[in-house]
């Protein structure tokens, strides 16, 4: 569990990953990721948000949500309980996490799978609910993971040169 291994802020290990399975359950993030989407795109994200994704043809249908074999949702603890009720705050909570994910995504690609980093937009407090996941924690990542679909296509990306990303002092 290389993830479990990750580094945090005064080792709080603010990230809670909740593994979906159940056909029923999927079905049913996909349906709260939908609606949000659908509104995203009619309302909530700039024409030049959405004249950004035409290239990845992304848009509000997502099949992939209902038909991976597994759905990670990767959640943030803000905070936690001591054992006698005081709060317990975690430090650095947000980048602590995305580097769990971080390791979490290369141990998927490690085993020959396939994840697709996706970000529902205003579906924190829905699918919160409907997991059952406490107050204090929220959505940061939702990761389709399997294999790849036969008709799966990736686009072309130019990616930056190695000199625009690395700086040698």
């Amino acid at each position: 569990m290389l993830f479990g291994t990750s580094p945090s802020g005064a080792h709080t290990e603010p990230w809670i990953f909740v593994v979906v399975q159940d056909p029923e359950t999927k079905e049913a993030i996909r349906n709260i990721v939908e609606e949000e989407e659908e509104l995203n795109y009619q309302k909530r994200m700039s024409r030049q948000w959405v004249a950004d994704l035409k290239p990845f043809a992304t848009k509000p249908v997502k099949p992939y949500l209902s038909d991976a074999p597994a759905l990670v949702l990767v959640f943030r603890q803000t905070h936690s309980w001591r054992k006698y009720g005081k709060k317990k705050m975690h430090y650095y909570s947000d980048i602590s996490t995305a580097i769990a994910a971080g390791l979490l995504l290369a141990a998927i690609q490690y085993c020959g799978l396939v994840a697709l980093t996706s970000t529902p937009l205003n579906c924190n407090a829905r699918l919160r609910d409907l997991l059952s996941r406490p107050v204090n924690e929220r959505l940061e990542l939702l990761l389709p993971v399997g294999r790849p679909h036969e008709e799966a296509t990736v686009p072309d990306l130019q990616r930056k040169p190695l000199n625009e990303i690395m700086i040698k002092v």
